[in-house]
């Protein structure tokens, strides 16, 4: 999802929907997205969450989104991972270059 900065996460999910419900089947955070002062993860996992639900619902089709989990250790990855999975997001994904 673009722009990666700037949005909040409302906003975010918001476009993640839009894309979602405009046809595509998955959509993805950026490497960088990971949780700023104005879009934190946990909000961010909500939304996203939210948009693939009301996405699915409307087409009828399975729909997805790569949540980044992208942390400082290990240790807060996993309790990220495990917050998506609660949500019952099953598509994470980390970077582990930036």
């Amino acid at each position: 999802i673009k722009p990666k900065l700037g949005l909040s996460a409302k906003n975010y999910g918001r476009a993640c929907y839009e894309c979602l419900r405009g046809g595509l089947d998955f959509t993805k955070d950026d490497e960088n997205v990971n949780s700023q002062p104005f879009m934190r993860w946990r909000d961010r996992f909500v939304f996203c969450a939210e948009a693939i639900y009301k996405a699915q619902a409307e087409t009828g089709e399975i729909k997805g989104h790569y949540l980044n989990a992208t942390a400082g250790t290990v240790e807060e990855m996993m309790k990220r991972a495990v917050f998506a999975r609660e949500l019952g997001v099953p598509i994470v994904m980390h970077d582990y270059l930036t």
